[in-house]
């Protein structure tokens, strides 16, 4: 029976041979046809490069069978031709040299060469004088200095995660942006939610940031994020509690570098929403919202104008404290941010006797003592008010140490804060000279 192309001997226990002889007649037997060998043969083609050279710096050279050419004699032309072209602009050069050197004279020679310097030089100097034109602009484009003794930022100028060159502009836009942002009291447009309920939603939204330890501008995002929805949608009070938990997810994922889970927050609503209401909440308020969830906050404007008079830590956490009581107002939701903190800050500085309003808090802030006086005297009047038994949270959060128990320290008097409002000359006024015999 004749054997099959290919088929392996077969090899017994008892024999000597290796395996590696049988492979290799199996290979014979195979004849010339299979090359199993992986390293790459000589004429075979090279592989296929992941990005061609778009240079064409090796330029592929097709042989087709009866047009054989000789590389060397291509290489012996080239050169024949490359030599006669140099010789014949060197021969060229020469006699031009010639001609003017025998035509004129050392003088004009030293001329022509300083003419030539005059000639090399003429574009660099366009060159300068256009990038200094480009440099200078109009002067209604040019940015307004700021004086010296109002400029906070220039201690910062070597830290470029401060932006010290953009912190005024930064805060000027946020301070135009916030003009979109303002609200009216929507309240009316509610059918089964009133201020009260609103109140405790917030002093809830506080807890939730301080057991998960989130930042403050995420509160208070989570707040505004909350109020133009109730704002434009009209709610049922059973989803309350989850338009609070949306927002304050969403407020996390634009604040937080690492936001929470998804399933933290339906721990903290202890299970009363399923995940997909969650998500679903979420869509629709950032579609009702239009995305646009990029609103300015009165804790950016507090921080900054507290720098503006270098205040300590134990005063900007005062004005952090009435600041995060306003939350809970719903007549205070259609003040403006940077308002807010300004008033808050003021209240600080009185009860603190640290001054009043500064020319240089004016000049950062925009707001004049006239301008922040009403809301200042609303503020007063709200932690004066008897203590709240259901909202609590806020409270006992700056009684702690660590917020320096800023919410048991006395309230300012008003007769302080008036003065503050209102300054006036204590001095005596001189009365009117009475008028003589001659008169």
């Amino acid at each position: 029976m004749p054997l099959t192309r290919g088929r392996k001997g077969l090899v017994t226990a008892g024999s000597k041979i290796p395996q590696l002889n049988a492979k290799a007649s199996n290979r014979k037997e195979e004849g010339p046809q299979v090359k199993r060998s992986t390293s790459p043969q000589i004429g075979a083609p090279k592989k296929r490069m992941a990005f061609v050279d778009i240079t064409n710096a090796r330029k592929v050279q097709i042989s087709l069978p009866g047009r054989k050419k000789d590389p060397v004699k291509k290489t012996v032309k080239k050169t024949e031709n490359a030599n006669k072209t140099l010789t014949s602009v060197s021969t060229k050069k020469e006699a031009k040299l010639k001609k003017s050197s025998s035509l004129k004279s050392p003088d004009e020679e030293v001329k022509s060469v300083a003419g030539q310097e005059k000639e090399v030089n003429a574009p660099v100097e366009k060159l300068v004088t256009s990038a200094s034109s480009v440099r200078e602009l109009p002067p209604h484009l040019q940015k307004p200095e700021s004086p010296e003794e109002f400029d906070i930022d220039s201690q910062h100028s070597d830290d470029c995660c401060l932006t010290s060159e953009y912190a005024k502009d930064i805060f000027d836009y946020l301070r135009q942006r916030e003009e979109k942002f303002v609200l009216d009291d929507y309240m009316s447009k509610q059918p089964s939610i009133n201020v009260g309920m609103r109140a405790i939603l917030v002093d809830w939204l506080v807890e939730v940031q301080e057991n998960f330890e989130l930042n403050h501008e995420t509160l208070y995002l989570a707040v505004k994020i909350t109020d133009h929805y109730l704002s434009l949608a009209p709610v049922m009070k059973e989803n309350l509690q989850l338009i609070g938990s949306s927002a304050m997810l969403i407020a996390s994922k634009f604040e937080e570098r690492s936001p929470p889970c998804l399933d933290d927050f339906l721990y903290i609503c202890d299970d009363a929403y399923k995940r997909e209401e969650l998500i679903s909440m979420e869509t629709t308020i950032l579609q009702t919202l239009s995305f646009d969830i990029n609103i300015p906050i009165p804790y950016r404007f507090l921080r900054r104008y507290a720098k503006c008079v270098s205040a300590g830590m134990d005063t900007l956490t005062l004005a952090r404290y009435v600041c995060e009581l306003s939350l809970l107002e719903m007549d205070l939701v259609p003040e403006r941010g940077s308002r807010l903190a300004s008033a808050c800050l003021l209240i600080a500085l009185a009860t603190k006797d640290l001054g009043g309003w500064s020319p240089i808090l004016q000049f950062h802030s925009g707001y004049q003592v006239s301008d922040l006086a009403p809301l200042v005297r609303r503020l007063h009047s709200m932690l004066s008010a008897p203590f709240d038994d259901k909202l609590r949270a806020v409270r006992s959060k700056y009684t702690h140490k660590v917020f320096f128990a800023v919410a048991s320290l006395p309230l300012v008097d008003v007769d302080v804060l008036e003065k503050v409002l209102c300054p006036c000359d204590t001095a005596p006024s001189t009365p009117p000279e009475s008028p003589g015999k001659d008169a």
